[in-house]
């Protein structure tokens, strides 16, 4: 390892769209690929990343042999200069120890969250294929289907990118958007979505790249501890044609933001 370790931020101030489920699988496809991880869990207050990694203990001590990232939880307070000061000593830790954290942030606006994405060297959205959600990012005019503006989260995107350039970091971070939950129909509103969402890629400057779909799946291997890539022999669920899709959407995700540059001997 050299340097500080990479941040990987997951972050969306809209919740249900999967971020603790990309958090999981993106740490653990990072361990699986010889990278030593630690994974910070802002939501705390919800805690289903740190409900995540739990139960992935309580399997690993049952006998199954798993791969475990570091793991901290940050819970909100009423006293914010708390929070953020165990935030920032538990990433310090982590940033000396490990070569990526991988942060899980709340789906609000919070100080602690937006603290959080200011240390983001890698920024993932998970955003569900919806108008709704898309809300979060940019404003639409329902009348002749553009934007209009950019909403609140992006706002907020480039008001952590100020402080960092505020503590003498580099302002630029790579943001990918996931379009999450995509339906295998060619709907309008599908076309519509990736239409939008391209014009605002260019617009605010983010990646759009493919997430997770919508699987039983994932509810299933959260109550387990187990990600796509723990599967298999000895896991207890059974293979399936619809997991083996899973699994390539997994794969094409961890290729598309460039995991495997983590691997030992592949970082700069």
């Amino acid at each position: 390892m050299s340097g500080p370790a990479h941040v990987i931020v997951i972050g969306n101030e809209k919740g249900g769209t999967g971020k603790s489920t990309v958090a999981m699988h993106l740490a653990v496809s990072l361990l699986a690929l010889g990278a030593s991880v630690g994974t910070i869990d802002l939501d705390a207050r919800q805690a289903t990343l740190s409900r995540y990694v739990e139960n992935r203990r309580r399997k690993a001590a049952s006998g199954r042999a798993l791969t475990m990232p570091d793991h901290e939880a940050v819970p909100p307070t009423s006293d914010v200069s708390s929070d953020e000061a165990r935030f920032l000593a538990a990433l310090e830790r982590m940033r000396a120890a490990h070569d990526v954290v991988v942060v899980d942030t709340p789906g609000s606006d919070h100080p602690l969250s937006r603290l959080g994405h200011s240390y983001a060297d890698t920024l993932v959205t998970p955003l569900n294929d919806s108008f709704i959600d898309l809300d979060v990012l940019a404003k639409v005019d329902p009348e002749n289907m553009k934007i209009s503006r950019p909403s609140h989260y992006s706002e907020m995107v480039w008001e952590t990118k100020k402080l960092r350039a505020l503590r003498g970091e580099k302002a630029v971070v790579d943001w990918f958007v996931l379009r999450n939950r995509l339906s295998t129909l060619d709907a309008r509103n599908k076309r519509e979505m990736e239409r939008l969402l391209g014009e605002l890629a260019k617009r605010i400057g983010f990646r759009l790249i493919g997430g997770l779909g919508e699987r039983v799946i994932y509810r299933e291997l959260f109550l387990e501890g187990l990600t796509l890539f723990d599967l298999g022999e000895g896991s207890g669920i059974e293979m399936s044609l619809s997991h083996v899709a899973a699994r390539q959407e997994l794969r094409r995700l961890v290729d598309a933001l460039g995991l495997s540059r983590f691997a030992p001997g592949g970082r700069s």
